[in-house]
């Protein structure tokens, strides 16, 4: 899993010098240099908090496992929808069916929400 987006699921768990320095370095682009002059501490410090930070984070998605299931969620929805289309496109085409087609706009609200649910 790439660190940046552990880091959306499980960065409240880190201390907040922990939390900064990984968002300063994977989601600025940021060197260890150029956060060591932003944070105040040794570049050695900034590499420690990073490397003690992305344990931890990893530890976490070992544990708990919410980055891969929000990713599944995700890959799951679009899925669905993509079935969706399918049978939109041939309900126009073919039966014209003014039951499918509410049935249509409810599965996309309730998918609409559960994308929501999944950010």
């Amino acid at each position: 899993m790439k660190v940046a987006y552990l880091l959306d699921f499980y960065g409240d768990l880190l201390t907040e010098k922990q939390r900064e320095a990984l968002e300063l370095y994977y989601n600025e682009d940021l060197s260890l240099g150029e956060i060591s002059s932003d944070l105040g501490i040794t570049r050695q410090g900034v590499r420690e908090n990073v490397k003690r930070a992305e344990a931890i984070l990893l530890e976490m998605e070992e544990k708990l496992g919410l980055a891969a299931k929000s990713g599944e969620i995700s890959r799951s929805l679009g899925e669905v929808r993509r079935c969706i289309d399918i049978i939109d496109d041939k309900n126009m085409r073919i039966y014209r069916s003014d039951e499918i087609n509410e049935s249509i706009k409810v599965i996309l609200r309730e998918l609409e929400k559960l994308k929501k649910l999944n950010e």
